[in-house]
């Protein structure tokens, strides 16, 4: 088997006296593989390693944006082909896109085979930093890395940080709703202009306007970030610089706005938060809300759900030590039925509580506790008091089939795991003629 490699040892940084590598950093790199081939990645992990350096690894671009909301890293090393069968480098071309436009400082090195010239050549004109061949020789794999970052070194250290706390600011989803918010916020955030963000409380309105700044000329200096329901905020206003996220202008009486409009300086940049623009004030809302821009809730973004699901479990788990959990796929039914109370976040809370006390590294439905219709809590007494209406929706009857399904029509396993006594299931499944 070809696994994309050439064995060279010794490998390593060339480190000058003084200890600093070559590119200037001094410490090991974090690179991050974007490869479905698990040959190619335990190889490079091998080379990396032997170098002193750490290398996660994603096998596909989805997991690839999980990382990447959650760290910096050096440099990406990106497959140009996910499918059986693919060797346009399409799939390569579209993540590489995806990446550039989140974090255009991103350092990106495309991995293509010796027939693929012409998809490493538009790789660098859509904003890669470099290119190799498959298969590499490791020492001239390490170079060509090391000579990228010191091209340009990343906006800011390559290290683990806090997710939704200060880390990069990366919105994530595949739906036409995200796709359509990212375009937004590329084509308002290098301006000047005043934004309000707008949507339900725990979508993710506050991700939105850290992206929002990511994109500004000022990136490499914080927000400022302040509640404005508290005076002691409202009274740091008039010394500000910069950029400035508001929250809650909205909350503020018509003198307290009045009062916010005139202190604000003319100069600075605000980002605010508001559930609802049109109780701003009119002085108040032409400083505020140049542009408005929604951010969508849950519901509105299909399988993002299942997506961002995925990117929680896989968070959870590092952060509490625990294996890698997967959904089942009736769990993912559920997950993509909601609604979710307090959206995002809401669902955020629900992974990471499935992750902790997952004996078994799966979540099934039965874990996520999803709706008074499935949960143990309150699906069992309504089923077994025989005089209910179980007038379920359709997500629900797709999470029963799913569940199915998922347990080869096992009514016992599948009622275990949407949380059921069998005869509660078997009634269901009469219902919907299942």
């Amino acid at each position: 088997m070809n696994t994309g490699y050439s064995e060279e040892t010794p490998i390593g940084v060339r480190p000058g006296a003084d200890g600093v590598s070559a590119n200037g950093h001094s410490g090991a790199l974090s690179i991050l593989l974007v490869d479905d081939n698990p040959a190619v990645a335990r190889a490079m992990e091998i080379a990396f390693r032997i170098g002193g350096h750490a290398l996660d690894v994603a096998p596909a671009p989805e997991e690839a944006y999980s990382r990447l909301a959650t760290r910096r890293y050096d440099a990406i090393l990106l497959d140009m082909n996910f499918s059986p069968g693919r060797s346009d480098g399409e799939e390569g071309l579209a993540c590489l896109a995806r990446i550039v436009a989140d974090d255009p400082a991103a350092c990106v090195l495309v991995l293509t085979a010796h027939s693929g010239i012409r998809i490493a050549v538009a790789a660098m004109q859509a904003g890669a930093r470099d290119f190799a061949m498959k298969p590499w020789r490791n020492a001239e794999l390490l170079d060509k890395v090391q000579a990228a970052i010191a091209r340009g070194a990343p906006a800011a250290p390559a290290a683990p940080l806090a997710a939704g706390i200060d880390g990069p600011a990366h919105l994530l989803g595949d739906s036409a709703a995200m796709v359509r918010l990212r375009d937004l916020i590329r084509r308002v955030g290098p301006t000047v202009a005043s934004v309000t963000v707008t949507g339900p409380p725990g979508s993710g309105r506050t991700l939105a306007a850290l992206a929002l700044h990511a994109q500004s000329p000022a990136a490499a200096t914080p927000p400022a970030r302040l509640d404005l329901r508290d005076a002691d905020s409202r009274a740091a206003i008039a010394g500000l610089s910069g950029t400035a996220i508001l929250r809650h202008p909205d909350a503020l009486d018509p003198v307290q706005q009045g009062l916010l409009a005139d202190r604000l300086p003319p100069d600075l940049r605000c980002i605010a938060i508001a559930d609802d623009p049109a109780r701003l004030a009119p002085a108040l809302r032409r400083r505020l809300a140049t542009v408005e821009i929604a951010v969508p809730p849950l519901a509105a973004r299909g399988d993002d759900a299942v997506l961002l699901a995925r990117h929680f479990a896989r968070l959870a788990a590092a952060r509490f030590g625990r294996d890698a959990a997967r959904l089942t796929e009736a769990a993912e039914a559920a997950i993509r039925a909601g609604p979710w109370p307090d959206e995002v976040r809401g669902l955020a809370l629900v992974i990471e509580r499935a992750v902790l006390l997952a004996d078994d590294g799966t979540i099934d439905a039965a874990a996520l506790a999803l709706s008074p219709a499935l949960s143990p809590q309150a699906a069992m007494p309504v089923a077994e008091a025989g005089g209910g209406d179980f007038d379920l929706s359709d997500a629900e009857r797709a999470m029963i089939e799913a569940a199915l399904r998922q347990h080869r029509h096992n009514v016992t396993h599948a009622a275990t795991a949407l949380g059921l006594s069998r005869g509660a299931l078997y009634r269901r499944m009469a219902r919907y003629g299942l």
